[in-house]
């Protein structure tokens, strides 16, 4: 198993999701579709099976929010995978469109 600290993420080519690689192979990623000039929904989140016990989706969550704070953006997420990570995380209530618990 990888360790998680090896695994490297980019900005995907269209700049509308983020990518977890490991020695160069694509084991996860995050996308989503920006909406107007103030919004961003997540849409789909993906991990490799044997990757999956590592806290890729939390990185790749993490990576989007960093993104929409830097664009001032407000985050929706019809992902399960996301709503997860935001559910469990307070910390990324300042981007969450809808902040109800």
């Amino acid at each position: 198993m990888a360790q998680n600290d090896s695994i490297e993420y980019e900005l995907l080519p269209d700049g509308c999701g983020f990518c977890a690689k490991l020695a160069g192979q694509n084991i996860g990623e995050i996308t989503f579709v920006k909406i107007g000039i103030d919004k961003l929904m997540i849409d789909h989140t993906f991990i490799e099976e044997n990757y999956q016990k590592l806290p890729i989706v939390f990185n790749l969550v993490a990576r989007v929010v960093d993104l929409a704070r830097r664009q001032h953006r407000k985050i929706l997420t019809i992902c399960p995978s996301a709503m997860d990570v935001f559910t469990g995380h307070p910390e990324f209530d300042d981007v969450r469109l809808i902040n109800s618990r």
